[in-house]
């Protein structure tokens, strides 16, 4: 009887087939994705859940991004949400913004590409490729020199005894240019890049301690203590987590040293994030779902047992895109 109850209690809304001669814009769109099914359905409620992170000021909104986003191409939807103040707070790997500095100094550095294009010829030309992104090694190149002279010009006696946070702050206030690391700095949105090692300009400040003579020493852990104070002082907050790796876990990561610092904060269902949005490909079965499913989570106090949520698998140069036109439109921002 419980089970017949409860399917007579589910068939109550049916599914709308897309009309797409009713959809004008992406909004639109999102919004008919909602009375459809699998992850069309999730994308269109992802909009519902980011309105109401990014609209409250009450919220705080940390965006975790991974992957190869920028050389694909997604940097300007970062550089739009900054701008529109739609988020609080960065934490990324530093190949995205290795990458968003070349884009800087170069106007654009990454080039169309091809995915089965010959690597042994794009080795011999010096040609970097990501999946079907190409970029020439003289565009790393002329963005090393450029960084360097930023250094110079921040750090005259070449000692710099920074966390990476407040590093990326000072050289994006050095870049003129329309890119992540200047709008960031800009806006006072602290980028957090605690995988920093693991990228192209990092190697960069350990080549500069060897042949330029300077003496850099960035203070890591200073970040998960500034993070850690923003989350504090924050009523609620959101995540907006595009793939996982380390900037997802280490964003999520935040409440469960918050508990082990105060008293009687957890098991109250007022800690931990109340809001997710995630886009990505990872399966949980695995174990490869870095940084665990939100029912997971908040085991582990990461997120409030009432957080509202939801997880689009979806590769992110299609939903987020999309995700972020709708949004702006829902918004009269676009």
């Amino acid at each position: 009887m419980t089970h017949n109850y409860e399917l007579k209690d589910t068939l109550v809304k049916k599914i709308k087939p897309i009309n797409a001669k009713k959809v004008n814009n992406v909004e639109d769109l999102l919004i008919a994705l909602k009375s459809c099914g699998f992850q069309g359905r999730n994308l269109g409620r992802a909009l519902d859940i980011l309105e109401k992170m990014v609209s409250d000021k009450k919220i705080s909104t940390v965006l975790s991004l991974s992957g190869a986003m920028v050389p694909a191409g997604m940097g300007e939807l970062v550089c739009e949400l900054i701008e529109f103040h739609l988020i609080d707070v960065i934490i990324t790997t530093g190949a995205n913004i290795t990458h968003d500095f070349i884009d800087a100094v170069m106007n654009g550095g990454h080039y169309l590409g091809r995915k089965d294009f010959d690597d042994e010829i794009l080795f011999e030309y010096r040609v970097n490729r990501i999946y079907d992104v190409f970029l020439p090694d003289d565009n790393y190149e002329e963005a090393e020199e450029e960084l360097l002279s930023i250094l110079e010009k921040i750090a005259p006696s070449k000692n710099i005894e920074l966390s990476p946070s407040e590093l990326f702050h000072r050289i994006g206030q050095e870049i003129s240019s329309r890119c992540i690391l200047s709008l960031a700095a800009k806006n006072k949105i602290p980028i957090f890049v605690p995988a920093i090692s693991d990228s192209e300009i990092a190697l960069d400040l350990v080549k500069f301690t060897q042949k330029e003579g300077f003496n850099i020493n960035l203070r890591v852990l200073e970040d998960v203590k500034k993070f850690a104070n923003i989350i504090k002082k924050s009523k609620n907050c959101g995540t907006l987590i595009i793939g996982g790796g380390v900037p997802r876990n280490w964003a999520q990561q935040i409440y469960p040293y918050l508990e082990q610092t105060q008293k009687n904060k957890r098991r109250n269902n007022e800690f931990g994030y109340k809001y997710s949005v995630r886009i990505h490909t990872a399966t949980e079965y695995d174990g490869g779902l870095s940084g665990c499913t939100i029912s997971e989570s908040k085991s582990w106090g990461k997120y409030t047992l009432d957080s509202r949520s939801v997880s689009v698998w979806c590769d992110a140069t299609i939903a987020f895109p999309i995700l972020v036109a709708g949004l702006l439109q829902r918004l009269d921002l676009a």
